[in-house]
């Protein structure tokens, strides 16, 4: 419905979010209350809302906004209000008072006109100069914000865009909306599409076909990990995207590609197999990690240590005796200038890790250990008892110039001769060029993962790639060493990366499987498992039971997984405060798992007694909603590694609850008890998506579902093609060096 009316009182706003709750005074004389996601807006203003009534237990009955339209007050003692209600800074109510009383109703008029309002008495040019600056802002915004709205955009998208371009905001969304897509989170091809369709670009117009091309190639690396995708292929999905009333789209699409390699927005490439597209911006990435690996290859060279004699040490002191593959893996490790340490659970990473740290500290040298996520840097320190942080700590991440910027970099050089990154197959190469940039020539570095998991959420393929290419020390551990007779957690993990079905006898203490035909059994036993019979059975709690699925949508999937165990682990309270975001309810106490890269959001931890402050919560991290304050709405996320971070209410869209999660965000993460819940519907049924949930367990796993779903996954070693070019490039940086050499 439409209510046009008066601010007659702000009651609260956040000019973080936008968030408002103001009493209206409608044209027939009644006043209500309405609440939502407004422009800066001032008691005396005229608005004209859309939205629907809501009935809100403690606050009664709301207009809840969905479209909000702002024009300047008319009567002398709104205008006054409005001047006087702080929008513009440093103009009070005596100020306000003076200005209506020399000008009455041309006050505002007068705003914009400093030799004008210089008249006052009071107020200097100068002042007149910046109260003119000030109300000219605020009337854009609340212009643009209705020309936004006017376009299709909810008011909380059109205030986003409207704080990255300011004054632009018009000039840019009209020349090329398809800028969105790159500057705005939440703005996809379709709603910048939707938009040019509203201004009249037509849907032939080169523009938009470029802008298809590179939106095709980032939500490739985005969804799929792709970071370049096959001339033809990539035309095929640009032809179904665009859609292009022409009789040779693929001509058109073509020309368009010829263009933009010209211009420098794209990189095509032969490698024999086929010919690939890639955005400059990725082949900057890989061409940088290429060499720099390379580089780090051949430094080191002339490294000269008594490895025997060195892990001789650590035997005599440690009282085991390594096995040969493991002798050799920690020669190469100290030998090479790169080496990669590949092998399943139980294989003997983790002493490995533990000798190279021995050697290289009796040789007096700076190492240091690190891992992608919280959770596997926590994992590494407890098994090795030394530090480790996460990548981006260790380089120190800090807010800056409206990014997320790295103290350390090419300029500024970590202090180090050896660094151990352990879970690589989770690192992408952003994050990774990241890394090798801050190493001085003559670093070591020590690739430890697990080649048979799933590849990183994130764009490229580095431990897949690095491994392939043929140039550096790979040690694969197959020889199985941490296991006992009550233990198969390890023992079925090797057998299904194997292809041989695992014991479903269920007659170890450790592996369990429950066979179930239905989605809705498999969600029904998955929930009985996780709320109730395991915290029962091993007298724990349901925090460390971590549930797991192959997918999103579904009765086992993990969105309605999540709401189940939200019903029976943390319920509707009164008292217990709330907040929803499309159809999910957060309440206090709630599991959340950060699904983006939010360099800016800023947290703190309490280490030894004092408090330390950084910026940065990534996709994947885990914790639990500690508290919810909807008058500021604020929320805070107390993570698994104790960083408390405060969000607004408005970041809702970054956090999803965790309770179940995918098998994919599970990677790098170990839990106590592990559930996985396999529903045949899945399409993507793989045996390292398998191998990976298995493998996330500690002390226990369970997997429900049907045999036949079971035996079809071990037996379906297809993995999805990621493409990407770096081995290609890193054989072709090593021949140009040789050429060089």
């Amino acid at each position: 419905m439409q209510v046009a009316g008066e601010i007659t009182n702000i009651i609260f706003r956040s000019e973080e979010t936008g968030y408002t709750v103001i009493d209206l005074k409608c044209s027939g004389g009644e006043t209500i209350t309405a609440v939502g996601i407004f422009p800066p807006v001032s008691d005396g203003e005229m608005l004209v809302l859309e939205g629907e009534y809501k009935m809100k237990t403690k606050f009664g009955n709301q207009l809840v906004v969905e479209k909000v339209s702002v024009s300047a007050p008319t009567r002398l003692d709104s205008i006054k209000r409005f001047l006087a209600s702080g929008l513009i800074k440093g103009l009070g109510s005596v100020t306000a008072s003076a200005i209506v009383d020399m000008f009455g109703i041309n006050s505002l008029q007068k705003m914009n006109l400093p030799f004008e309002l210089h008249k006052v008495r009071g107020v200097s040019l100068k002042k007149a100069t910046e109260f003119g600056l000030q109300y000219s802002k605020i009337l854009n915004m609340q212009e643009t914000v209705m020309f936004l709205q006017d376009l299709g955009l909810t008011i909380n998208m059109a205030l986003k865009i409207y704080k990255v371009f300011e004054e632009k905001t018009k000039d840019v969304v009209t020349k090329n909306p398809y800028v969105l897509i790159d500057s705005i989170e939440r703005i996809g091809f379709a709603t910048a599409d939707k938009i040019a369709a509203n201004i009249g670009i037509s849907k032939g117009s080169d523009k938009r076909i470029s802008a298809g091309i590179t939106y095709l190639l980032k939500d490739s690396a985005q969804r799929q990990g792709n970071t370049y995708l096959p001339e033809d292929e990539l035309i095929s999905q640009a032809i179904q995207l665009l859609q292009l009333d022409d009789d040779e789209p693929d001509r058109r699409i073509r020309d368009n590609i010829g263009d933009m390699i010209l211009l420098g927005q794209l990189k095509r490439i032969d490698t024999g197999e086929h010919i690939a597209l890639m955005l400059i911006k990725n082949y900057i990435v890989e061409k940088s990690i290429s060499a720099k690996l390379i580089e780090l290859s051949r430094d080191t060279l002339n490294f000269v240590a008594d490895a025997d004699s060195e892990i001789k040490r650590f035997e005599d002191e440690v009282g085991i005796v390594l096995h040969k593959n493991q002798r050799q893996a920690v020669k190469d490790a100290i030998e090479n200038g790169i080496a990669i340490v590949t092998g399943g659970p139980g294989t003997g990473k983790t002493t490995i890790v533990k000798c190279i740290l021995h050697a290289f500290r009796n040789m007096k040298q700076r190492v240091t250990l690190c891992a992608p996520t919280g959770r596997a840097a926590k994992r590494l320190s407890e098994a090795t008892g030394e530090d480790a942080r996460t990548i981006h700590r260790m380089l120190d991440l800090e807010w800056g110039d409206g990014n997320g910027v790295f103290t350390y970099n090419e300029m500024k050089k970590l202090p180090l001769d050896v660094i151990i990154v352990d879970e690589v197959s989770m690192v992408d190469e952003y994050v990774f060029n990241a890394l090798l940039r801050v190493l001085e020539r003559g670093t070591r570095i020590v690739l430890v993962g697990d080649k048979d998991q799933l590849p990183s959420v994130g764009a490229g393929n580095i431990l897949s790639d690095v491994i392939g290419c043929g140039q550096f020390s790979v040690s694969y551990l197959t020889q199985i060493y941490r296991q006992s007779e009550d233990s198969s957690i390890v023992v079925s993990a090797h057998a299904i990366n194997n292809g041989e079905m695992p014991d479903l006898t269920n007659k170890s203490r450790d592996f369990f499987y429950e066979e179930k035909d239905n989605a809705e059994q498999i969600r029904d036993t998955v929930l009985s498992l996780c709320t109730q019979r395991l915290p029962e059975f091993l007298n724990i709690s349901p925090k460390d039971i971590q549930l797991l699925s192959p997918m999103k949508r579904g009765y086992a999937g993990v969105e309605n997984l999540n709401r189940e165990m939200q019903k029976a682990l943390n319920p509707f309270a009164y008292g217990k405060r709330e907040m929803k975001f499309g159809d999910t309810v957060f309440r206090e106490g709630d599991k959340v798992m950060q699904t983006v890269n939010n360099y800016k959001q800023e947290w703190t931890v309490e280490i030894d007694g004092h408090s330390e402050r950084g910026v940065g919560v990534f996709n994947g991290d885990v914790g639990y909603i500690d508290s919810i304050n909807m008058q500021i709405q604020q929320f805070t996320v107390r993570f698994d590694d104790d960083k408390v971070a405060i969000y607004a209410i408005a970041s809702l869209e970054q956090l999803v609850l965790a309770y179940a999660v995918t098998i994919h965000k599970s990677q790098g993460s170990e839990f106590d008890t592990v559930v996985i819940a396999l529903d045949a519907n899945y399409m993507l049924l793989t045996r390292n998506l398998l191998y990976t949930a298995v493998t996330r367990a500690k002390n226990m796993v369970v997997i429900v579902g049907a045999k036949k779903t079971l035996k079809f996954m071990i037996s379906n070693n297809q993995t999805a093609k990621r493409y990407s070019l770096l081995s290609y490039l890193i054989n072709a940086e090593s021949k140009k060096q040789e050429i060089f050499d």
